[in-house]
């Protein structure tokens, strides 16, 4: 049995699509200074109780889950991906009491907010009630 979804407006469209390219710009730019690790980085990670070896893991992981997010039929998956990896540095972040949390917060909405405006699936299932 098929639903009935609501058409999506081509302007919500396009500006789902400029939302989900430039946080996944964003991830692929932070992921790739964590891969320069320019001056500086060391003392920065260290601060949040972190290791320069582990860059190693979260580089990559970082990239990863952008692409996903990027690729149109896996943007769903790559938005959950992303959610979970910004709740990670979120509490890295909580967990030594630097509260430059906001920018994680607002990365994880505007992730969401651009898929819901471009995907007619993800707006029925999570429809706006009036």
């Amino acid at each position: 049995m098929e639903t009935a979804t609501a058409p999506v407006s081509s302007k919500a469209t396009v500006i789902g699509w400029i939302l989900t390219v430039l946080t996944g710009l964003v991830l692929l730019a932070s992921s790739a200074f964590k891969f320069i690790a320019p001056v500086g980085t060391e003392e920065n990670i260290r601060m949040l109780g972190l290791r320069m070896d582990q860059l190693t893991w979260l580089a990559p992981l970082e990239a990863a889950v952008a692409i996903v997010y990027l690729i149109p039929k896996t943007a769903v998956l790559g938005a959950v991906l992303i959610t979970g990896y910004m709740g990670g540095a979120i509490l890295t972040h909580l967990r030594v009491d630097d509260f430059m949390i906001i920018p994680h917060i607002v990365l994880g909405i505007l992730v969401w907010l651009g898929v819901w405006l471009r995907d007619p699936r993800l707006r029925a299932l999570l429809p706006l009630r009036s």
